[in-house]
């Protein structure tokens, strides 16, 4: 497999590999929008030549959109191989450029989200233990940050406190989430709508900084949907499984 790195210069012209096809859809355009604004910060997309699912996206842990303390580690936000493109070794060769181009930024390694049993949107843990990452911490609600240290005695990266017991003081439905998902600029409107016309107290907060992302109730902030006060998921609805959810 052939790969290619997205940048600022080829942003524009460039597939970003998720499920939609239509550059000019305007969950592409989102997603390339908050791309755009990272590449500085340092953050890497590597994608396949061809289209499809099969990309890594990481960041140095400092400027990632996530509430954790990982000086000197880089962040994968997402690892994404799916469709045709499994099973074929892809996800190890994404991984170990990831691996090579963190350690030679003299990072002390690498850090990702994922579950004790895989959820999605969220790594695969038994592909991650198979790599020899270890779990470093772990949320309330079963999140868990995981780990490949490049060094002995390297300190353990962990969730912020506000992220250990993912809760919110207020009532209803309430959705946390960025443009770091191309899915949400469609899905989001559709969930308003959808508890509109059904008289469903919801609220969507769109997370528009890093600060705002470093600091959230939630070790998710890509989507994380709360009912009551109490965490739900980090699964994108669209109006059928949002009305299930809420019967």
């Amino acid at each position: 497999m052939e790969y290619i790195r997205v940048t600022k210069e080829n942003l524009e012209e460039e597939h970003i590999c998720c499920a939609i096809s239509n550059n000019k859809d305007v969950q592409v355009s989102s997603k390339k929008a908050w791309l755009a604004d990272r590449f500085d910060e340092g953050l890497v997309f590597l994608k396949s030549v061809e289209r499809g699912k099969c990309f890594i996206e990481y960041i140095p842990a400092e400027h990632a959109w996530n509430p954790i303390e990982a000086p000197g580690y880089m962040y994968i936000d997402c690892l994404w191989v799916s469709g045709s493109f499994k099973g074929h070794g892809y996800s190890s060769d994404l991984l170990s450029e990831c691996i090579k181009d963190s350690k030679e930024k003299g990072k002390k390694g690498l850090c990702i989200l994922a579950a004790a049993k895989k959820k999605p949107f969220l790594a695969d843990p038994k592909f991650l233990k198979y790599k020899g990452f270890e779990v470093c911490d772990e949320a309330d609600n079963g999140i868990q940050l995981w780990y490949l240290p490049f060094e002995k005695g390297a300190k353990k990266p962990m969730f912020k406190e506000c992220a250990k017991h993912p809760h919110i003081d207020e009532e209803g439905y309430v959705l946390y989430y960025t443009n770091q998902c191309p899915f949400n600029a469609k899905y989001v409107p559709v969930l308003e709508e959808t508890a509109k016309n059904n008289g469903i107290p919801f609220r969507a907060m769109k997370i528009e900084s890093r600060n705002d992302a470093q600091n959230a109730p939630t070790p998710i902030t890509t989507y994380s949907l709360f009912c009551d006060g109490k965490y739900i998921t980090n699964e994108q609805m669209n109006d059928k499984k949002f009305l299930k959810l809420a019967q």
